[in-house]
């Protein structure tokens, strides 16, 4: 990874330097916020209001990709969708010093929202369904498109080319040909698309009475279901009752199409080569190997070929059916 690609430059004289030019001066120190993609503090400024700013990996995402996810959060926020929007300085969101694009929100309080808490999934459901109807003519012309090529076949081909997975046994070669197969044609990739947050876990989830949707970093064109797979967790019959949940909410504002429950262990197995390429790509930033001390050992690759191994049985698997839900509004 080029050294441009990480933040070496990021000085905190350069953080105040930049919170200077929108006539911010902090009171207090720059806490440092969960993120590893980019670089994000908070910060209580001499007008005893708290900030977040957020600094963007740069080179990920260009001027345009960037302005796309701003403005598609202000388009939500103007439809009543639960979001956190950038604050305008001079009528720009997106604002630019020494390399960095960067970007500042008001601060809000909350915790994170339980998954095992039905009526807090099922507001969730109510939130995700509300941005989804509203975005039903909306285009991202920028980012890049949810296809086989952008989704499969590049992680497939950059695992094939870097073989992070070092001296261990496994047969990743064969393995990653069997789920290119697999999914290369699957009918994901053909469904209608939406603008989509793209990256709707717990941890991007506010709660505070109700929930906030954060960080739209990964906003992209895709299925609506992505934006709900990930709110699942347990057994078969946690996460059975898990998605009636968040469907009751859903469907209070957007209808959801039942077959794309099929698209969730696809889904599942995107999301899953996706990562070990994102690791391996970020791997000379040291906030990476701190966080992540596992990733060049053995253990962590074998476990990671059983689980992609039962990946591939999962998918030559019926989709599932469940016929004691109401998906038509």
């Amino acid at each position: 990874m080029q050294s441009s690609f990480q933040f070496q430059s990021l000085t905190p004289e350069l953080i105040l330097s930049a919170l200077a030019a929108q006539g911010l001066y902090p009171e207090s120190g720059l806490t440092p916020l969960n993120s590893y993609e980019n670089r994000v503090y908070l910060f209580q400024a001499e007008d005893r209001q708290r900030y977040v700013i957020k600094f963007y990996r740069p080179e990920r995402w260009n001027q345009a990709q960037i302005k796309e996810e701003h403005q598609l959060t202000h388009f939500l926020v103007e439809h009543d969708v639960p979001v956190l929007a950038p604050l305008v300085w001079q009528g720009e969101s997106l604002l630019y010093i020494d390399g960095f694009y960067y970007a500042i929100w008001p601060y809000r309080a909350g915790r994170a929202v339980e998954l095992d808490n039905m009526m807090q999934l099922e507001a969730v459901g109510q939130a995700l369904g509300r941005w989804h109807s509203c975005v039903a003519d909306y285009t991202l012309a920028h980012r890049p498109a949810f296809n086989v090529n952008n989704r499969l076949t590049r992680p497939v081909d950059y695992l094939l080319q870097h073989q992070p997975w070092g001296k261990t046994q496994q047969p990743w070669p064969a393995l990653l040909a069997q789920l290119q197969q697999q999914l290369q044609e699957h009918v994901l990739f053909t469904v209608p698309q939406l603008a989509i947050h793209g990256d709707c876990h717990a941890g991007n989830i506010l709660w505070r009475d109700a929930p906030a949707l954060l960080d739209l970093d990964d906003c992209v064109m895709g299925p609506a279901i992505q934006d709900i797979w990930m709110l699942l967790s347990g057994d078969a019959s946690e996460q059975r009752q898990q998605i009636y949940t968040i469907l009751d909410g859903y469907e209070t504002f957007c209808e959801f199409d039942e077959r794309q429950l099929s698209y969730i262990e696809p889904l599942r197995t995107l999301r899953m080569l996706n990562y070990l390429v994102w690791l391996h790509q970020r791997w000379q930033d040291p906030a990476f190997p701190q966080a992540f001390p596992w990733f060049n050992a053995d253990d962590y690759w074998l476990r990671q070929f059983q689980l992609l191994t039962e990946q591939a049985q999962l998918l030559k698997q019926a989709p599932p059916v469940i016929t004691s839900y109401n998906y038509n509004c």
